[in-house]
């Protein structure tokens, strides 16, 4: 708890560090956060879905000075290759070749003038989609164009 209180309080200053004027996209050399601050953050690594269900996606976002937009990417990861955005290491299945990968990949519009944000969406797994490794990727675009991302490896069971 106490860390979340330190986070809050630098969080906050550093919100007031860009108020105060027009061109405050000039001003923010600060690449946003995407985070899971307060929340139960969904997806994380190594959760499993179920083809035909959905994945509830919950994280926080946060800027310095203005968010801007986010993309959610779902791609395989039959080849095993890696993102390297967290320590996690999930157990794999065996290298394939993809015969019906599932691609997600959609833009979401973040209201203008936001430094926090919650981004909930559910995302509907088709059902007729091969099964195995997953990449979830959440990219969060700043006002002044600074990005972050992050990436968690899911699988798709039957």
């Amino acid at each position: 708890m106490k860390r979340y209180s330190i986070f809050a309080i630098l969080l906050l200053c550093a919100f007031y560090a860009c108020s105060g004027s027009d061109d405050d996209a000039q001003k923010d050399m600060e690449r946003p956060v995407i985070s899971d601050w307060n929340i139960v953050a969904n997806p994380i690594d190594c959760q499993q879905y179920h083809r035909g269900d959905t994945i509830p996606v919950n994280y926080v976002l946060m800027d310095n000075c203005e968010l801007g937009a986010y993309n959610i990417e779902i791609h395989n990861n039959f080849d095993h290759h890696t993102h390297s955005t967290t320590a996690a290491e999930c157990p794999m299945d065996a290298q394939k070749a993809p015969q019906k990968p599932w691609i997600y990949n959609q833009d979401f519009d973040i209201d203008p003038g936001q430094r926090i944000w919650d981004a909930r969406q559910d995302i509907a797994i088709p059902e007729d989609i091969d099964t195995g490794d997953y990449h979830f990727m959440i990219r969060l675009t700043d006002a002044a164009g600074w990005q972050q991302l992050h990436a968690v490896a899911i699988k798709i069971v039957e």
